[in-house]
Formats: C-alpha cells, sequence, structure tokens
C-alpha cells in the first residue's frame, strides 16, 4: 500500500482537519475510518467481533456509565482492532493510482505497522487532556453530544475523558515502542503548522 497515508491517534487532536488539508492540498482521496463504522458494525458477525457485538447490546447507561473508564478501555471494539480488516478491504477497491489519506482513531500502531512500506507514510496525533478538552469545547452544540442521552452526563463525560487519555498514553507507548512518529498536539501549534508537521513527516 505505498499509495496509502495514515493519520492515526486520540480523540480531538485534529486528525479529520489535517486529512482534509492534505487531501485539498495534494489532491489525494480521503478515506475517514469514522464516516464507516456503522458499514463495518453492519458487516460483522458477533463470532468475527464480540467486543462490538457486546457494546451493541448495550444501553446508553451502560457503555457511558456504569462501567468503569480502565473497563471501558480494555473492551472498546475499535480500541482492539475489531473489523480494523474491513478497512484494509475498502482501501484494496480504490483505484491505486491516487493517494489516499487514511485518518481515525481506529488505526492502531500495531496494525497500521506491518502496512507500511517505509518511513513516511504513517503519524500518530497524540493530543493532551487539556487540548482534547478544548477541542469538544468548541464543538460542542446546544444539544449536547451523546452522553446526553445517558442518565448522568456529567459521569459519562469524565469516563469518556479519563477513557480517551488512557487510550492516548496506550499509543504513546506503542509509537514509541514500534519506532513509528507522533505528534504531541498541546494547541503550540496552529492547524497550518500542525499540517506543515505531518507533511514534513510523509515527506511532502
Amino acid at each position: 500500500m505505498r499509495h496509502v497515508y495514515w493519520i492515526g491517534g486520540g480523540s480531538g487532536a485534529g486528525k479529520s482537519t489535517i486529512a482534509r488539508r492534505l487531501a485539498d492540498r495534494h489532491g489525494w482521496r480521503l478515506y475517514a475510518t469514522d464516516d464507516v463504522m456503522v458499514d463495518h458494525a453492519r458487516r460483522t458477525t458477533a463470532e468475527e467481533a464480540p467486543f462490538l457485538h457486546a457494546f451493541m447490546a448495550m444501553d446508553m447507561d451502560e457503555r457511558w456509565v456504569g462501567r468503569s473508564p480502565e473497563t471501558m478501555l480494555e473492551t472498546f471494539h475499535w480500541f482492539r482492532g475489531e473489523a480494523f480488516d474491513l478497512i484494509i478491504e475498502d482501501l484494496a477497491r480504490l483505484p491505486a493510482g491516487t493517494p489516499v489519506v487514511v485518518e481515525g482513531f481506529r488505526l492502531l500502531p500495531h496494525l497500521v505497522e506491518p502496512l507500511l512500506p517505509g518511513p513516511g507514510h504513517a503519524v500518530w496525533l497524540l493530543p493532551t487532556p487539556e487540548f482534547r478538552r478544548f477541542a469538544f469545547t468548541s464543538r460542542a452544540t446546544p444539544e449536547g453530544g451523546f452522553t446526553r442521552r445517558t442518565g448522568d452526563p456529567a459521569r459519562a463525560e469524565h469516563n469518556v475523558a479519563v477513557r480517551d487519555a488512557l487510550f492516548t498514553e496506550r499509543l504513546r507507548e506503542e509509537t514509541a515502542r514500534l519506532g513509528l512518529p507522533a505528534i504531541t498536539v498541546d494547541g503550540s501549534m496552529t492547524a497550518d503548522e500542525l499540517a506543515g508537521r505531518v507533511g514534513d513527516v510523509f515527506r511532502l
């Protein structure tokens, strides 16, 4: 997959923004893994993706209120790489003549690393907890997010924030262990500067 470039990382790091900028700037195709989650869930069986199907069977409080952030981290299907093979199937169907930038938190370093043709094809954006909080606050709508559909939105928001911080630290450790590029996102760079850093990693 020499024509594929990967931008993984934690929630709120700006993956979508940077991927769109690079796709627009260079005429690349954009593949957002968030956009295909519902389709991928439909394409799996409980045997193939047990954590995903267990999650689908839960109500909102079971998902986000009644479990510890640590349990949420360990049992969240996308964090375990379930249905990652469907991302590969989708990419294999795309024309190989046009570069593709793939973005999303589902891009776990240990799953992407074997697919890399060499350096310069993948990077992970790692938000600090403060930047993640700022990013989600700036995106907020009057209706609120999915946590508003729980019986205890404040606890749900806390659980998700702690879970996501734990996930980001896991990504930090895994990218370091595998020798893969990672960029800490703390608000000290503008979106253009961050896009430039990612472009440097991709040797553009």
